[in-house]
């Protein structure tokens, strides 16, 4: 029993599961007097693998390591007697001719209670729970004769305590995996935030410091321009630029909500006080139970392209030679005026200029002159018009102001300061350029802008017309 006990107290002693089935197969041994001992370890697919042998080197070499498959003992537990939680198969029961497993080579006594070498007595292990998590086998009793009932109950209680130290140590293995993994992948999180080429910091999201930086590599110090002390412990919010109130209170709510990463593009003020934009990703990172989550962000400097971006929009909607509005920009602010006007009931105008004797400046001065004189007409046109009105070019030699709230002696003021602005004398050229102006309304039951600028155009026809004559 004391050896048993010792046997015992080797298989809890906070070993690996490997180091743990040896010691129970050589407890077997050492401690209740059979001579081989084999354990079947279930594996997660339902069949057994021999994992530890005691007692035999030809056994050892003959079955460690071999699979069967998960109905391996049910053929034999149909056949064999119940010994409490055991189970025995005398070999006198076995199917003419049928051998499963290694067979220990022994003399063969004809004592009806003798142990024979094809007689098997397993053990089941199970944990606490009651599932299965191996089969032990014993073979070769000492004193060559089948157990008597207590041989058999310490068998039982043996094997009792075995499935109890695998399943222990089978967690303890998974903690000391789990351990090692989350090392690992920390030592390689490491190793990728550092010496990633874009910037990555951390971003607390929960708890006392919820917006503060944590960590910062090299990359983000240097797209930045702050040290690392400067960063970390600092509000992140400290350095974004909102381009309206509340955006980023907005895109954290957006982050917490989606699942994935969230991509942003940001204006940060750099240590040099120059704004950069900064383009990226935000993901949120469970620390697992009891953890703050925090937030990784990658980022990359953007500011190149997003002027670049900056400076193709202003093309697409301004005109080339004069940096007017063109008429895609002309047409956004009147479908914008149009429905202001439709919410109040304001009335606007939409006038339409037409140069005069334009022609003749680029017969008699060449298209250069020309073009220069274009930018000088915009620039007075600018000048001319009220805070918040759209001076528009449409093409050649012909403008669009758009105007809204005004009639009447307000319109009257407006058009003669256009036509004073246009009429001087352009420098260097003595060609008398003027203008001639036509006006459309924008109410309410305006329908769009071709409607307008079709009205304003015979309107403006008309008004040359009267000039000639």
């Amino acid at each position: 029993m004391r050896r048993l006990y010792e046997v015992s107290a080797r298989m809890g002693a906070g070993r690996s599961l490997a180091e743990t089935l040896q010691a129970v197969v050589d407890g077997v041994v050492d401690g209740l007097g059979f001579g081989i001992a084999v354990l079947n370890l279930r594996q997660p697919d339902g069949k057994f693998e021999v994992i530890a042998v005691s007692g035999s080197p030809e056994a050892r070499e003959a079955l460690l390591g071999t699979v069967s498959a998960a109905d391996i003992f049910d053929a034999e537990f149909e056949i064999a007697d119940v010994w409490g939680g055991l189970r025995f198969v005398p070999h006198e029961r076995l199917p003419e001719g049928e051998v499963i497993g290694w067979v220990p080579d022994v003399p063969i006594s004809k004592d009806p209670d003798a142990w024979h070498p094809l007689d098997a007595l397993f053990a089941p292990l199970r944990s606490s729970d009651g599932e299965l998590v191996g089969m032990l086998s014993v073979d070769l009793p000492e004193d060559q004769r089948r157990p008597g009932p207590i041989h058999r109950e310490l068998l039982e209680i043996f094997a009792t305590q075995a499935g109890l130290a695998i399943d222990k140590a089978r967690l303890t293995d998974q903690l000391l995996a789990e351990k090692a993994r989350l090392e690992a992948s920390e030592t390689t999180f490491r190793l990728v935030f550092e010496g990633a080429g874009n910037g990555m910091a951390t971003i607390a999201l929960d708890g006392p410091d919820a917006g503060r930086v944590l960590r910062v590599n090299n990359a983000f110090c240097r797209i930045t321009g702050y040290t690392p002390e400067q960063l970390v412990g600092s509000m992140l919010m400290d350095y974004l630029e909102d381009e309206n109130a509340g955006q980023t209170e907005r895109e954290l709510d957006l982050l917490t909500a989606e699942h994935g990463p969230y991509r942003f593009e940001r204006t940060f003020r750099r240590a040099d006080g120059h704004d950069i934009w900064l383009g990226g990703t935000a993901a949120i990172v469970d620390q697992g139970k009891d953890q703050p989550r925090i937030v990784l962000i990658q980022i990359d400097d953007v500011t190149a392209r997003k002027e670049t971006e900056r400076e193709l929009q202003h093309h697409a909607a301004h005109d080339a030679l004069t940096g007017l509005p063109n008429r895609r920009l002309l047409q956004h602010r009147f479908t914008a005026a149009l429905q202001r006007s439709r919410q109040s009931g304001r009335r606007g105008v939409l006038l339409f200029c037409d140069l005069n004797h334009f022609k003749q400046v680029n017969d008699k001065y060449g298209h250069e002159a020309g073009d220069q004189a274009l930018r000088e007409i915009a620039g007075r046109l600018l000048s001319a018009v009220r805070s918040g009105d759209t001076v528009a070019r449409l093409g050649g030699d012909e403008f669009a102001v758009l105007a809204e709230e005004i009639d009447g002696a307000d319109l009257a003021t407006l058009m003669r300061r256009i036509e004073e602005s246009v009429n001087r004398p352009l420098p260097g050229i003595d060609v008398p350029v003027t203008t001639s102006i036509g006006t459309a309304v924008v109410s309410p039951y305006t329908a769009d802008l071709d409607e307008l600028l079709r009205v304003a155009d015979q309107e403006m026809y008309q008004a040359k017309q009267r000039s000639r004559s």
